[in-house]
């Protein structure tokens, strides 16, 4: 099954799991075949990382801040998260900056 989304995007389902375009669907067929000749170790599709936790201003609740990336694994003892980026909008921008912030110092993270 085949949608497509505001950025022109094909999406795309492979092992039951849907990807936003094909060259993110792409990546995850790469990376099930490192899995497989154990390169790579526990791969985790759509990991959330908390940016910023939720609080209370004036009475009023202020959800979190999340970042969900394409994809998470292990290589060589190093936790390694992949986003796979066509367009960069602005708030993925933001995000990404958040995220290096606040888990750069012990994870690798990589745009494909």
């Amino acid at each position: 099954m085949k949608t497509y989304n505001k950025y022109s995007n094909k999406k795309i389902e492979i092992d039951g799991h849907k990807f936003d375009s094909k060259k993110e669907a792409r990546r995850y067929v790469d990376l099930k075949l490192l899995l497989r000749a154990k390169q790579i170790a526990n791969l985790e599709l759509q990991p959330t990382f908390v940016l910023q936790d939720s609080f209370k201003h004036n009475d009023k609740q202020i959800r979190q801040i999340t970042y969900i990336a394409d994809f998470m694994y292990q290589k060589d003892c190093q936790c390694i998260v992949e986003d796979v980026k066509g367009f960069k909008t602005d708030v993925y921008n933001l995000k990404k900056k958040l995220f290096l912030n606040k888990f750069g110092k012990h994870i690798d993270f990589r745009e494909i």
